[in-house]
């Protein structure tokens, strides 16, 4: 695992400014740059596949985000896919070309990529804009488009298991709210819908531990916060949607006089860099986002080679990364 003073030394910042920005420190003024900048850093050292494919020629991918550079940091979940893309790309000395939908060019490419969540008007302008067209971490197969998505069943399944098997039954779940950029439509979150068919499932369904905030650290803190200053019965373990939102929610819990794990447990999910460097350190669903960046550019450059008759749906699993978080 790398450390803080590998990140702090190629970053060109002090180990304390490293520290201080991988545990979301609010009183720290740093610019955004910086910032972005020692969170890329952090990524690419998690980043282990260094090895060089055979080029493949002067293709052109299209890649349209969502999520703006200051979103990207707030949750780094899509930082690290779009650095898997990248780096594939440059691998295979494939030129990714980043467009704005709001922008999207008639330049002739290979294939666009476009990584995030789209309402039904965005999905119809990027199809008119290029029929070879891989949707990541959205499902698009109801609409005819193919996708790279998560098994979101197989990580909920995966968390749940894994606190039962430890002995807890009250379980919450602190689940990430999102809405399309256009039309502001609400996006369901997928894990909170496995939470709730699993544990319905087992009888332990608790809908009062059920908490919802936007995917930040600092939503997932405060939200953690209200609930445990109104509330008497506390869950003894806590999945949340996201790493950034279970790095918020450890810190409510320790503001408020408890300790995780020892009265919480926690788990988050995608296991970005930031996991590692956080007190206690997160037990996390990894996501195998770089690997999931690259297989979206291998992905779209076997959809460019031949007429494909039905979408494509391919599906991630997850594994559990025990930390110290839980116990």
């Amino acid at each position: 695992m790398a450390t803080i003073r590998d990140i702090a030394k190629l970053a060109g910042v002090s180990p304390a400014t490293v520290s201080r920005v991988l545990n979301y420190d609010q009183e720290l003024s740093v610019a955004q740059e910086t910032k972005q900048r020692i969170f890329e850093v952090a990524e690419d050292l998690n980043y282990t596949k260094h090895k060089r494919a055979n080029k493949i020629g002067k293709a052109v991918i299209r890649l349209v985000q969502w999520y703006d550079e200051a979103e990207e940091l707030a949750d780094l979940y899509y930082l690290s896919i779009r650095l898997g893309i990248e780096k594939k790309a440059e691998e295979l000395n494939i030129q990714i070309r980043r467009e704005a939908l709001n922008e999207l060019s008639d330049i002739q490419v290979n294939g666009t990529i476009a990584l995030g969540k789209f309402d039904a008007e965005q999905i119809r302008q990027l199809k008119q804009t290029d029929e070879n067209l891989l949707l990541v971490d959205f499902d698009g197969m109801n609409m005819g488009l193919n996708s790279l998505v998560v098994d979101f069943d197989q990580s909920v399944n995966l968390v749940i298991d894994h606190f039962i098997r430890q002995g807890y039954q009250k379980i919450g779940i602190l689940s990430g709210e999102e809405k399309t950029k256009h039309n502001l439509q609400p996006i369901e979150d997928p894990r909170l819908m496995a939470f709730k068919h699993k544990m319905k499932q087992l009888n332990l369904y608790r809908p009062e531990f059920t908490l919802t905030a936007a995917f930040s650290m600092e939503t997932g803190k405060t939200a953690m916060a209200e609930f445990l200053s109104s509330t008497e019965e506390l869950p003894n373990a806590l999945f949340a949607s996201s790493d950034a939102l279970a790095v918020g929610a450890m810190q409510a819990i320790q503001a408020a006089g408890l300790r995780v794990p020892e009265d919480i447990s926690v788990i988050g999910f995608n296991d970005v860099s930031v996991a590692k460097y956080v007190s206690p350190a997160l037990s996390t669903i990894k996501v195998e986002t770089e690997w999931m960046g690259e297989l979206a550019v291998s992905t779209i450059l076997d959809l460019a080679k031949e007429f494909s008759p039905v979408p494509r749906k391919i599906m991630l699993g997850t594994k559990l990364i025990q930390r110290e978080s839980t116990k």
